[in-house]
């Protein structure tokens, strides 16, 4: 075999040193022509963690056993020996940027699971890495940004090692490690009200659309998506399904969770009604407070052993569901609901407002009739909320308690308004509708527990004027806790006795429970967790909105903002992507099928959304340690991935 020269630029000479010249034949292989490189160099160094970059093609050659002939690699090409692992700058979602190592060779998925191994989070495949919105050219002026060096925390076994505090074995190398852990897992001091203004703020839903262009790809690596070393890339929790939260393990996660929700809230990424807004103040109040006092998380030995009692309980029942269950459901009748609401329908071009009639709610329909004597007979409509949009109207202040019904039908969507007369009233049927919208009954066992986390949500958000005026607090600074809407309409001195009143309702609870609480009432906003695209769809000619929530997709009208259409991913029966014209194609029952092509980002990072959370739900309890990887990929990567 004739031999010929290979062009190495070599990291460790230097960025003056001239490429290496290495003599080789195409039937060598890759771990031979490095093996010629590092006796070259004449550097005696650890030299495993490096490997071969083609710039030309921006690919790792990385199979040592491959021949260069069979990698395509001849004399024209150049390739750069270097370190597979290399500093990055991540910006976390309390804020904090950390400096730490990651592998700039393994795709963006992988390279995340090392990051959270280091950062002590577990469940890394509902995070990924998003590039920082490009900031624009100011004066020169170098902001004091603190960064937090812990590339030399690695850990060493394949587990997460965690200390009788709690606190991972790496971290617990120093001090100055031990102070960057409390930073990751200890919720941070409010905002100052200047930083909530400066931060950038979508003003609309096409400003929200164009975040989620920033995504990476999560089955390339950094360096083929042109991220090198010492660059900035956010931290953020992607797919809204957490599985498996449990405060003993996942302090560094329930912080970060607690402070990305935080921030949606403030910077009005996700709408919430007023008295939500003084609500989710006064719980940032509180645990702002408590912090101080309470720093470490904890959970109860006796709520760990209930928890795991309830979780073998319910693995057990879920086993024998098959006999024992169906004999039971065939013994007692299915419960049902009945009583008077009222009715709106905004869509039926009427004058008239809400009418009272007779309600049945039965599995996952509801049907009304004139009265409740009529009730034997045909209802005047029937209608199955199975796959609706569910949102709450409330405000205790001025006693009004409605649900919006959003019901897919053929056409489109059918609007539809009920009116409760009481909190009671409206918690059960609010309840109802919400099991119903997934598929589930009023015979489900999460059906009573859902009115009780209702109920107590409408409690806090009572007021207790008597107790709120007793006490006030100058050191709360109001601006700090409510997003710059609620800055600029009300004064410091009224939004305190309206913090503090809501306050009143919080004061009791551990850190812990604060957090969950925050958390619980964030999951249940109307818009929570639903990622936007600007998409067109196939046989239209302007641009609508494409929603991706974790169990649904929701076609909204960009120009009014109404949904249109709502398909769940229960009822899809494959998607695909045609790489070459770039667009998504999703087949569902019914001979459904709809087509798009997207505006505001790439057609991988949507396809990489439905698949990833088709991935989550694969997710089981028993397996919650194992993660599968090659199946992630074969559910988002496209032909791309393989």
């Amino acid at each position: 075999m004739a031999a010929w020269d290979l062009t190495v630029i070599v990291e460790e000479l230097g960025p003056e040193a001239p490429p290496l010249k290495v003599s080789v034949t195409s039937e060598l292989h890759i771990g031979g022509v490095i093996l010629k490189i590092v006796e070259k160099t004449q550097i005696k160094k650890d030299w495993s963690d490096h490997g071969l970059w083609w710039e030309q093609k921006k690919l790792w050659v990385l199979r040592a056993a491959w021949s260069l002939d069979k990698c395509g690699i001849h004399a024209d090409a150049r390739l750069n020996f270097m370190p597979q692992h290399k500093p990055l700058r991540l910006g976390l979602p309390n804020g904090a940027t950390v400096l730490l190592s990651a592998s700039f060779s393994a795709p963006v998925f992988r390279c995340v699971v090392g990051l959270c191994q280091i950062l002590n989070i577990r469940h890394p495949e509902e995070l990924s890495l998003l590039r920082p919105l490009e900031e624009k050219k100011k004066k020169k002026v170098k902001s004091q940004e603190t960064v937090y060096d812990i590339t030399g925390a690695s850990v060493t076994s394949g587990s997460m090692l965690t200390l009788a505090n709690g606190m991972p074995a790496h971290f617990a190398q120093s001090a100055e490690y031990e102070a960057v852990y409390k930073i990751l897992s200890v919720s941070q001091p409010a905002p100052a009200p200047e930083t909530i203004a400066k931060t950038f703020r979508p003003a609309n839903i096409v400003e929200k659309a164009q975040v989620n262009g920033r995504w990476l790809d999560s089955s390339r690596s950094l360096l083929q998506q042109e991220i090198n070393e010492n660059d900035m890339l956010q931290l953020r929790f992607k797919y809204f399904t957490f599985h498996d939260m449990t405060p003993k393990h996942d302090a560094v996660r329930l912080t970060q969770l607690f402070e990305q929700a935080r921030w949606a809230i403030l910077l009005e990424e996700i709408d919430c009604t007023e008295e939500e807004m003084m609500l989710f103040a006064a719980l940032q109040y509180h645990i702002g407070k408590v912090s101080l006092t309470e720093p470490q998380m904890t959970s109860s030995p006796a709520m760990d052993d209930l928890d795991s009692a309830l979780q073998c309980l319910e693995l057990k029942l879920d086993e024998e569901s098959g006999s024992g269950a169906d004999m039971l459901d065939t013994m007692t009748p299915a419960p049902e609901l009945h009583d008077y609401l009222k009715i709106f329908r905004p869509k039926k071009l009427t004058l008239k407002g809400y009418k009272q009639f007779w309600f049945t709610f039965k599995d996952t329909s509801i049907s009304y009739y004139k009265s409740k004597e009529e009730s034997l007979r045909e209802p005047i409509q029937q209608m199955n909320l199975k796959g609706c949009e569910v949102t709450p109207d409330v405000s205790i202040a001025g006693q009004k308690f409605c649900i919006k019904l959003l019901i897919p039908e053929s056409d489109g969507m059918n609007e539809v308004y009920l009116r409760c007369e009481n909190e009671q009233q409206y918690s059960k049927w609010m309840a109802a509708c919400r099991l119903a919208s997934k598929g589930k009954t009023l015979a489900d066992s999460s059906y009573s527990s859902e009115v009780e986390s209702i109920e107590s949500f409408l409690a806090m958000q009572r007021t207790n004027p008597g107790t709120a005026s007793a006490q006030t607090d100058e050191s709360i600074n109001t601006h700090s806790l409510v997003s710059p809407r609620y800055q600029k309409k009300y004064k410091p001195k009224q939004l305190t006795p309206r913090i503090l009143e809501s306050y009143q309702n919080v004061a009791q609870l551990s850190l812990t429970e604060a957090i969950q609480k925050f958390l619980q009432i964030w999951q249940g906003l109307p818009d929570f967790g639903v990622a936007y695209f600007v998409v067109k769809f196939k046989g239209c000619r302007k641009d609508e909105v494409l929603g991706i929530a974790n169990n649904r997709l929701i076609r909204i009208d960009l120009s009014v903002g109404d949904v249109v259409k709502t398909w769940r991913y229960n009822t899809m029966k494959q998607w695909n992507v045609n790489w070459d014209i770039r667009q998504v194609r999703i087949e569902f029952n019914g001979n459904v099928n709809i087509a798009f092509s997207c505006v505001t980002a790439d057609c991988k990072i949507v396809h990489e959304y439905i698949g990833g959370y088709i991935f989550m739900s694969t997710r089981s309890r028993e397996l919650s340690n194992t993660l599968n990887e090659e199946l992630f990929h074969k559910l988002t990567g496209g032909h791309e991935a393989l």
